[in-house]
C-alpha cells in the first residue's frame, strides 16, 4: 500500500494542529471567500482597443475587500476600550499605547467609527456584574496577550512554541529518572549519543580566524538606517504607484482611456516625469526624453562622448551575435584607438583588459570601461545635469503647466455641473 501524508496531517494520520498549520488553514480560508464569486474581490473584463483582458483586479481592490470582510479593526477597539476603564487596574503598557497610537494613524477615516464601538463595549460591561466583568476582562486581555505578544516574545499563533524552545537551547539538561544530569536525548531510545568533537588542528584555526577576519571587515548597516531608507524611498517613489495613488489619467488597464500610455510615451514629458530623472541618474536614461536632455547638456560642455559611449554599449548588448564583431569594432575605433574622433578617458587597468577582450569580441567586451565611465558620469556630469538651469527651468516650466491645467479643470463649466 502507497504511503503518504496528506496536507495538514502527520505521518500516522492524525491532523497537524501545530500554529503554523493553522495560520495556513486561515490563510486558505481567506483566500477561498476571496474567490467567492457573489462576496469575493469583484473581477471584470477590461476593454482596450482591438482586445478584451480577462480577470482585471486592482490592489485598491484587494485592500477594501480585506477591510470590508476582516476585523482588522478589533485590537483598536480593544485598546480604545481600555483606555476608558479602570485605568489603575487596566493602564496600558507603553508597547500597547505605541500600537493604539499607530492604529489610529492608520483608521484614521473610521476612527470614529471605532471609539463609538469602543465606547458601546464599555457601556455594556460596566452593567455586568463585578465579578463577571473581571473573569471577561482576565479573558479578553490573555486572549491578546497570546495573537498580540509583547515585543520580543514568541508568538505562538505563528511559532510552535516547543520548537522554538528547542532550537534557542538544543542541549537543554534535565534531571533523569536515575537523579543524574544529562543531556535529554541520552536516555531515548531513538537518539544515539554523539561522537566526542576533536579539538581543530593549527590549520583549522588559521582558516577560522581568517573567515572571521574577511567577516568583521565586511561593511554592515544598521537595521535602523536600512529601515530609514526604505521609508525614504517608499515616501520618493509613492506618487508614481498607482495601488497607492490613484493615476491621472484614469487606470488604462481599468478602462478604455489610453491617455496615460500616450503621455509616458510623449516627448513632451510631465511634471512627474522630470521630476523623477533628479532621483537618480538611472532614471534619466530610463526615460527617452531625459536621456535626450541628458545628452544636450553633456553636448554643451563638450563631454557628450562619455554617454554616447555608454548608449553603444548599451545598444551592442542587444544585437544579433552575427553583427557583434563588426559593431566592436567600430566602437573601438570611435572612443579607445589611438587618435579616436571622440576618445574617452580610462583608467589604465580598465584599458588594458578592453584591449585584451577587443581581441575576442562579445556582447560584453566593453564591461569594464562601460563601468567605468557609468561611474565617472555618475560622480561628476549628472549632479551639475541636475543643477544646471536647463533641467531646472525644465522642472519649473512643467509645475507651471501642470499647475495651470489644474486651474482649467477646476474652473471648467463641467466642474460646476
Amino acid at each position: 500500500m502507497a504511503q503518504g501524508n496528506n496536507y495538514g496531517q502527520t505521518s500516522n494520520g492524525v491532523a497537524d494542529e501545530s500554529p503554523n498549520m493553522l495560520v495556513y488553514r486561515k490563510m486558505e480560508d481567506v483566500i477561498a471567500r476571496m474567490q467567492d464569486e457573489k462576496n469575493g474581490i469583484p473581477i471584470r473584463t477590461v476593454k482596450s482597443f482591438l482586445s478584451k483582458i480577462p480577470s482585471v483586479f486592482s490592489g485598491s481592490d484587494i485592500v477594501q475587500w480585506l477591510i470590508k470582510n476582516l476585523t482588522i479593526e478589533d485590537p483598536a477597539v480593544y485598546l480604545c476600550k481600555r483606555t476608558m476603564q479602570n485605568k489603575a487596574r487596566l493602564e496600558l503598557a507603553d508597547y500597547e499605547a505605541e500600537s493604539l497610537a499607530r492604529l489610529q494613524r492608520a483608521f484614521a477615516r473610521k476612527w470614529e467609527f471605532i471609539f463609538m464601538q469602543a465606547e458601546a463595549q464599555a457601556k455594556v460591561d460596566k452593567k455586568r456584574d463585578k465579578i463577571e466583568r473581571k473573569i471577561l476582562d482576565s479573558q479578553e486581555r490573555a486572549f491578546w496577550d497570546v495573537h498580540r505578544p509583547v515585543p520580543g516574545c514568541v508568538n505562538t499563533t505563528e511559532v510552535d512554541i516547543k520548537k522554538s524552545s528547542r532550537m534557542r537551547n538544543p542541549h537543554k539538561t534535565r534531571k533523569s529518572v536515575y537523579g543524574l544530569q544529562n543531556d535529554i536525548r541520552s536516555h531515548s531510545p531513538t537518539h544515539t549519543p554523539t561522537p566526542e568533537t576533536k579539538p581543530p588542528t593549527e590549520d583549522e584555526l588559521h582558516q577560522q580566524i581568517k573567515y572571521w577576519q574577511i567577516q568583521l571587515d565586511r561593511h554592515r548597516l544598521k537595521m535602523s538606517k536600512v529601515a530609514d531608507s526604505l521609508l525614504s524611498y517608499t515616501e520618493q517613489y509613492v506618487e508614481y504607484d498607482p495601488f497607492l495613488v490613484p493615476p491621472d489619467p484614469s487606470n488604462p488597464w481599468l478602462s478604455d482611456d489610453t491617455t496615460f500610455w500616450e503621455l509616458e510615451a510623449s516627448k513632451e514629458p510631465s511634471q512627474q516625469r522630470v521630476k523623477r530623472w533628479g532621483f537618480g541618474m538611472d532614471e534619466a536614461l530610463k526615460d527617452p526624453v531625459g536621456r535626450e536632455q541628458f545628452l544636450k547638456f553633456l553636448e554643451s560642455e563638450f563631454s557628450s562622448e562619455n554617454l554616447r559611449f555608454w548608449l553603444a554599449v548599451e545598444d551592442l548588448k542587444k544585437r544579433p551575435i552575427r553583427e557583434v564583431p563588426s559593431r566592436v569594432q567600430e566602437i573601438w575605433q570611435e572612443f579607445l584607438a589611438p587618435g579616436a574622433p571622440s576618445a574617452i578617458n580610462l583608467d589604465s587597468k580598465s584599458y588594458d583588459k578592453t584591449t585584451q577582450n577587443v581581441k575576442e569580441p562579445g556582447r560584453y567586451t566593453f564591461e569594464d570601461a562601460q563601468e567605468h565611465i557609468y561611474k565617472l558620469m555618475k560622480s561628476d556630469s549628472y549632479p551639475r545635469f541636475i543643477r544646471s538651469s536647463a533641467y531646472q527651468e525644465l522642472l519649473q516650466a512643467k509645475k507651471k503647466r501642470s499647475h495651470e491645467r489644474l486651474l482649467h479643470a477646476l474652473l471648467s463649466p463641467r466642474a460646476f455641473v
